[in-house]
């Protein structure tokens, strides 16, 4: 059996660590995963899935804060590992620990590189309307998302998707693509492509400052947006100057005249202007200090805001 170290940390990382696990053909002999971290408004401890996952696996699991020259990483390096894996671990790793494995290091990318380098590239294809994306497995270099191209897999982003659904998506065929990858890797007949630079883009992540609806867009990309975000981190606008969440929104067929941003009611649904004329209904929101509402509770609870013809406060991205 080929020994190998699996390097991930969220839910995505899950599934391909249970694929390695559940093949004949692999020992995962240690997993590495990011430090258990305060979670939810209580701050509780709370390790990784994949941490969880490992030790229901009876797997060593280490969680270095840094990797780089901890203790960590010379017990890591003494183990005796094929191949190292990674799926969305969270960290740089150093140049002698990729290269002291007999096959190096691969990782498992939820993007088709060289598009959307970076930690958030399943929130950057549906933010910008792609109509696919997908999973590469490469190389592992210093350089962020860099090497080479081992194979590639790419799925169609529906247009009820949002991160959730996305990211079990690719999980699942990240997990199909490594294994259908790694007998090629083993037995010398892989081929492998350089990434062009000229097709490089970033998928850096989100800032909370970019969580803030422009309704300045048309519908269809503000809807793009808000799926982009959701479930987390959850896109946000300001009305009366109190932040609201807007979960979700459906596009549809008319157009207004209203400024962009401005909330208005017809036939008992709850509308909003985009730009270029065009509208969007909205679905489901949360007020600040409010649990998640359906338009019709809003409508209820905010109706003179409605009257008033409230504006949302949008902001430019550029």
């Amino acid at each position: 059996m080929k020994k190998i170290i699996f390097m991930g940390t969220p839910e995505f990382s899950t599934k391909v660590l249970h694929a390695l696990v559940s093949s004949e053909e692999y020992e995962v002999i240690a997993v590495v995963t990011q430090p258990d971290r305060p979670v939810g408004r209580k701050k509780v401890i709370t390790p990784s899935p994949v941490k969880k996952y490992a030790l229901e696996q009876n797997i060593a699991v280490y969680q270095p804060e840094k990797l780089t020259g901890s203790e960590e990483l010379e017990q890591l390096m003494a183990l005796d590992a094929d191949l190292i894996v990674t799926a969305a671990y969270g960290q740089f790793l150093p140049k002698k620990f990729l290269e002291f494995p007999k096959q190096g290091a691969v990782n498992v990318h939820a993007s088709l590189l060289p598009k959307y380098r970076g930690g958030a590239p399943i929130h950057y294809a549906i933010i910008n309307g792609d109509s696919h994306t997908g999973v590469t497995i490469m190389r592992m270099v210093s350089k962020m998302d860099a090497g080479n191209i081992l194979s590639q897999r790419s799925i169609p982003i529906e247009q009820t998707d949002d991160v959730a659904s996305m990211f079990e998506k690719l999980s699942i065929v990240g997990a199909e693509l490594l294994l259908d990858t790694l007998p090629k890797i083993f037995d010398g007949t892989i081929t492998e492509i350089v990434q062009d630079e000229a097709f490089v883009t970033y998928s850096p992540n989100i800032t909370r400052e970019q969580e803030q609806i422009d309704w300045t867009k048309e519908a269809k990309m503000v809807d793009c947006f808000i799926r982009g975000l959701r479930p987390w981190p959850t896109s946000f606008t300001i009305l009366n100057g109190e932040r609201v969440k807007i979960w979700q929104v459906k596009v549809v067929d008319q157009t207004t005249a209203e400024q962009p941003g401005t909330l208005f009611k017809e036939n008992h649904h709850l509308y909003v202007a985009c730009g270029n004329q065009t509208v969007l209904e909205i679905i489901e929101l949360q007020p600040a200090g409010k649990a998640k509402m359906s338009s019709d509770a809003f409508m209820n609870g905010f109706a003179s805001v409605i009257e008033e013809k409230a504006c949302f406060e949008g902001v430019n991205h550029g």
